[in-house]
């Protein structure tokens, strides 16, 4: 609507312009015709009637939306004394089961650690949808031209589809065993330390699940949308979506963590995945778009051959209780979980250092079961 008066508004500008004798002569609206001035009038009080998109959950009993309310009760026994913090699950749309520990609500902030990554996938959507980036197969080296002057000219082939997938080629360790994390995050400039690892494999070629590699994405973002992640994120997803928890780390150089830095609120997160669910789509504005969404969590490799699942670009995908699933994972625990069969949401936060996985159990064993069609 404020475009539709803008629009008429410069019109009614236009015809004055051309028809006035003194050029310099104010706009008013006694200098238009009639029926211009009422066109601009009305377009002007139908914006203002409009009303602010409506960005709170709405709630309900998990019996009207097909799941067994007693299976939710055993859940929450279940969670009592776990390592998980907080589980919020939205059926049809609708928050239908919340559990927080003793200490924590609906206004806790949590951090996701790798779930960022999903985010960051989803603004390296919408920059490719607005122009800011030309296309997946882009080389790096176009966002971040330090990657030119590097001594391995083979770095060079890395394109923004090798990071999203994890197959930059560049050496690194972090999903088992050895590790480079400590390093990684101690390093003077992040960039500089990721960009400087090795190549040991051709770009495309082999799954190594990197940090790293999703910060050189968010690097490149900034690059070339000259906006820093947070604040391009706040115009085009987060404000739009309601989210007014989100706070999103940074590097030395203050570039975003994008990688491991998103921390908010389990309802938030929640939000989020019911955004994915509805194809990018948000009262009615198409916030992310369709086809990246789709594109995004569909197979581009078989992730770390293990029980994770299969990998797209920065989602996880795999099949649980014959459902099939993709879902953002951060260590620990940390879980934002989509079953588009169902029409259903699951967000996790917790604290499992013992294994990131246990608390996706809880998902496996009494969400999916509570559905009774």
């Amino acid at each position: 609507m404020k475009k539709l008066t803008a629009l008429l508004l410069a019109g009614m500008l236009a015809l004055t312009a051309c028809s006035s004798k003194t050029p310099s002569q104010p706009l008013q609206l006694e200098n238009l015709s009639a029926s211009a001035a009422t066109a601009l009038e009305s377009a002007a009080a139908a914006e203002q009637s409009q009303p602010e998109p409506d960005n709170s959950w709405q709630f309900d009993m998990p019996e009207n939306h097909g799941m067994d309310p007693a299976v939710f009760e055993q859940l929450h026994t279940a969670l009592a004394g776990s390592t998980v913090y907080a589980m919020v699950t939205a059926k049809d749309g609708v928050i239908i089961d919340e559990y927080y520990q003793e200490g924590y609500d609906e206004n806790s902030v949590f951090p996701l650690h790798s779930c960022s990554k999903s985010f960051t996938s989803a603004l390296v959507g919408i920059a490719l949808e607005q122009g800011y980036l030309s296309g997946v197969d882009a080389p790096l080296s176009d966002y971040l031209p330090q990657v030119l002057e590097l001594e391995d000219s083979a770095k060079q082939q890395i394109t923004l589809r090798h990071l999203l997938t994890h197959t930059s080629g560049l050496e690194w360790y972090e999903w088992a065993g050895r590790s480079n994390w400590a390093e990684f995050r101690s390093a003077e400039n992040w960039v500089d330390y990721i960009l400087g690892r090795s190549l040991v494999s051709q770009p495309g070629t082999t799954f190594a699940y990197s940090t790293g590699g999703t910060h050189l994405l968010a690097a490149a973002l900034e690059a070339a949308t000259g906006k820093k992640t947070l604040d391009y994120a706040q115009e085009n997803l987060f404000a739009p979506l309601g989210m007014e928890s989100v706070t999103w780390g940074t590097d030395p150089q203050g570039i975003a963590d994008g990688g491991n830095g998103i921390s908010m609120t389990l309802r938030d997160a929640a939000r989020f995945g019911q955004l994915y669910l509805q194809g990018g789509m948000w009262n009615g504005r198409q916030l992310v778009p369709a086809d990246w969404v789709a594109d995004s969590t569909t197979v581009k490799n078989s992730g770390a051959g293990d029980g994770t699942g299969s990998y797209g670009y920065q989602w996880w995908i795999r099949s649980f209780a014959g459902y099939e699933t993709f879902y953002a994972f951060g260590a620990h625990g940390q879980f934002i979980l989509i079953v588009p069969e169902l029409n259903l949401v699951t967000a996790i936060a917790s604290n499992s250092l013992e294994s990131s996985y246990i608390p996706r159990d809880y998902f496996i064993d009494y969400v999916l079961p509570a559905y009774v069609g």
